[in-house]
């Protein structure tokens, strides 16, 4: 399967959130709620404190352009309102009451500019990436990107061929609902590509703006764990079909796994005032049973020599601190402490969905993951679906 990937680009989010400034906000528009008690804590346990989206707070919690006035208009407003029995002055207060009252952002008042920011991002990461692998443009063979919290057609796989530009013959692959898995699996298909002809050059780029995900309105814990979490990143990497000087990570197997009746444990679901990214609590354990199914692919693998393999570097997506740490708790016996050390420290900024691996998977180039160390590559998905990879440092 080899296939040789050079360090990726990766493109925060430029307006750094406070998790406090998130907690005034969500304190001041629901005192009342069950939680309110304990958001300081809850807040606290999520070990964030500040994460990079790609528009401001206040562009998420404004109001949308239209009133509370309903959908039906002004004429038909009044005359229920006198067919109830109130006066023509009564009516002219209601009427500016509602007509005062902000509604929420529709749909495209929240995408829209979050979309901009996706291909405006997607763009740099991608220029990023052809740098750091002495490439242009010009070399792409193929395109494959995600983004799955900014739904449009054309995609972001358009976008960037006419952006950059590719060539007209490139090959574009969107996967606009990988979500979580956009890296692993990204890197999967990537690798297949280039084995099937070993001179392609594959770009991979995933841009997410998670913050659109952010609803003032939705008054659940789940909802309250959501805008904690997540941020906005963009990435990109060149992935070949022979090592090149700017490789560092040769990828040798890939292994996917979906577990089945779990495609409603988290979800995104789009309303008329944007998009709401649904959890269940369910979701951690169902996501910890795909980590026990890798385990087993690694095991068998490596079952000819089980004493003396392990990774020298877990490249792990962390959907949350209990999904690290369940990984740790079930590691096999014998394996070193501190394979999730990048991974924690990409999780202190936020989840980056998608973009998690190659954020993670930069952190170890930066830190000077040394030659010859083994890597796994591991994330799960809204599905509940889950792609790992495993390979070398070179």
């Amino acid at each position: 399967m080899a296939a040789y990937l050079c360090p990726p680009a990766v493109i925060h989010g430029k307006h750094a959130v406070r998790t406090s400034q998130i907690v005034d906000e969500v304190r001041g528009r629901h005192p009342n709620s069950a939680w309110a008690p304990r958001i300081d804590g809850i807040a606290a346990s999520t070990g964030i404190e500040t994460r990079g989206w790609m528009l401001p707070l206040e562009a998420a919690v404004a109001p949308g352009s239209g009133s509370g006035l309903p959908a039906a208009g002004i004429g038909p407003a009044r005359e229920a309102l006198a067919g109830d029995g109130f006066t023509e002055q009564d009516v002219d207060r209601v009427i500016t009451a509602l007509e005062a009252i902000p509604a929420p952002q529709t749909v495209q008042e929240r995408t829209a500019p979050a979309w901009s920011a996706v291909q405006s991002y997607g763009e740099r990461a991608a220029r990023g990436a052809l740098q750091i692998a002495g490439l242009d443009a010009a070399n792409v063979d193929c395109l494959i990107t995600s983004h799955s919290t900014t739904p449009a057609l054309p995609g972001l796989d358009v976008s960037l061929a006419n952006r950059l530009p590719l060539r007209s013959d490139v090959l574009l692959l969107p996967a606009t609902q990988w979500a979580c898995i956009a890296g692993t699996r990204s890197l999967a298909l990537a690798a297949d590509l280039v084995a099937a002809d070993p001179d392609r050059v594959v770009l991979v780029v995933i841009a997410e703006a998670l913050s659109t995900t952010y609803q003032p309105a939705d008054d659940t814990l789940e909802s309250l764990i959501v805008r904690l979490l997540f941020a906005d990143t963009a990435v990109a990497a060149v992935v070949t079909g022979r090592p090149r000087p700017e490789s560092v990570l040769r990828l040798d197997a890939a292994w996917h796994h979906t577990l089945p009746d779990t495609q409603d444990l988290h979800r995104l679901e789009t309303r008329e005032d944007g998009t709401h990214f649904v959890m269940d609590r369910r979701g951690p354990r169902a996501v910890q049973e795909t980590v026990t199914a890798m385990w087993e692919w690694l095991r068998l693998r490596y079952q000819d020599d089980p004493g003396s393999w392990h990774p020298d570097v877990l490249l792990a997506h962390p959907g949350g601190t209990r999904v690290l740490e369940y990984m740790e708790e079930t590691m096999p016996d014998g394996w070193p402490s501190g394979l999730l050390r990048h991974s924690r420290d990409s999780y202190t900024s936020g989840n980056r969905g998608g973009a998690a691996v190659f954020d993670i998977m930069r952190r170890a180039y930066d830190a000077g993951q040394k030659a010859g160390s083994r890597a796994v590559l591991y994330a799960a998905a809204p599905g509940l679906t889950a792609t790992a990879l495993e390979g070398q440092w070179l």
